[in-house]
């Protein structure tokens, strides 16, 4: 059996490899070779370059036909590092601010374990993603040919939460995590001089008024009983100091959990849009993207993850998320193929926030996600 006071030690050194050296999506070539490398070190079947830099380990035990899988993502944000760690980034400007390194340690000590240990009948796929950050790996591994190459029945994963204390699991069934659209909305006019506004037609005051218009979206379009998030983000415009623009663009994002929502708020933007250039008499169009669907849980198999976490975390220490959360996570496009099952584990009380500069993954929770990993394996493909 795996010494697992051995293999966190092995997983903690791995997993500050990885946080000294992040790579942004699709830019993940020594992070892929450092995973396929591990992966063959342990026996796997390894298949690289899926979905550009995407890394699938397959592991066979026994004559089983039934076939899971189990996901991380690998890429850092593009975020300079305040940390002090000595294993800081050293790719300046960009960090592993997500805790993606921590996520891809998890995973290859789940596939160590089991490697070892066995304990399962079937076949299990190790599906390393890259590009989670700006919604594209997970399509870029499916337009690849993921489920035909490496077909599987279900599929699994899990990220970590700041603010749920280490050796802490959660998750729902149903809406976990939602859905994001991103917007652009540019309104053109006639720029001048700021002493003579009224000899041009400039875009400020129609800008800063939709920005205001833009809140009853949720406020006055959408139904209570519906969550919606309507973010604005950049405000930019090709004014100075003493010129009045003639040109603004605003973008931001928009969250939900429904397609029905998502196509309201669309609609409401375009309405508001519309009426605002109408009222200052500019003109504008509005860009309107899909960038992650929600992330629905399948019940039956929340059942079984929460079945898994009770061999791994302490009874007091799982817990049903009291409710989705408003980030978006592409896990969700693997959802659109087989169900699944996504989870948070406690990255501790006093981490700092997701994409802060001073965050940094937890390596005491490392261990716990690693367990999980396996615990849903052995029960989902038991032995014979």
């Amino acid at each position: 059996m795996t010494d697992l006071a051995m293999l966190e030690r092995e997983m903690t050194g791995w997993r500050r490899d990885l946080h000294a050296h992040p790579e942004f999506g699709f830019e993940e070539k020594r992070t892929s070779a450092f995973v396929a490398a591990k992966l063959r070190e342990f026996g796997l079947d390894v298949a690289e370059g899926i979905g550009g830099t995407g890394v699938v380990g397959t592991l066979r035990r026994g004559s089983g036909n039934r076939a899971i899988a189990l996901r991380a993502d690998m890429d850092a944000l593009r975020i300079p590092e305040q940390g002090t760690a000595e294993y800081r980034s050293q790719n300046p400007g960009v960090m592993h601010a997500c805790g993606h390194d921590g996520h891809t340690t998890m995973l290859l000590g789940a596939a160590k374990l089991l490697a070892e240990d066995g304990g399962f009948d079937g076949t299990v796929r190790f599906i390393f993603q890259p590009a989670e950050e700006w919604g594209k790996g997970a399509l870029a591994m499916l337009d690849d040919g993921l489920m035909e190459r490496f077909p599987f029945e279900e599929i699994y994963g899990l990220h970590n939460m700041p603010g749920l204390p280490v050796g802490h699991f959660e998750t729902r069934a149903g809406a976990m995590m939602s859905a994001e659209d991103n917007f652009e909305i540019v309104l053109k006019g006639v720029g001048g001089h700021a002493a003579r506004p009224h000899a041009g037609n400039e875009v400020l005051v129609a800008a800063c008024a939709l920005v205001t218009n833009l809140q009853t979206i949720v406020s006055r379009r959408l139904s209570p009983a519906d969550i919606g998030v309507v973010s604005v983000t950049e405000f930019i415009t090709d004014g100075t100091r003493n010129a009045l623009p003639g040109l603004a663009r605003v973008l931001g994002d928009a969250r939900s959990f429904r397609p029905e929502v998502s196509s309201e708020i669309e609609k409401q933007m375009r309405v508001i849009a519309e009426g605002t250039a109408l009222t200052y008499n500019v003109s504008a169009e509005v860009t309107y993207t899909r960038e992650f669907v929600p992330l629905l849980n399948d019940a039956a198999l929340v059942d079984e993850a929460f079945a898994a976490a009770r061999t791994v975390f302490e009874p007091h220490h799982i817990a049903t998320a009291r409710e989705p959360m408003t980030g978006s996570e592409d896990f969700a496009r693997f959802l659109e193929h087989v169900p699944g099952c996504f989870v948070f584990l406690g990255n501790g009380k006093d981490s700092a926030p997701l994409h802060n500069p001073t965050y940094d993954f937890n390596d005491a929770g490392l261990i716990h996600g690693c367990r999980f990993h396996a615990a849903i394996v052995k029960r989902r493909l038991p032995a014979k």
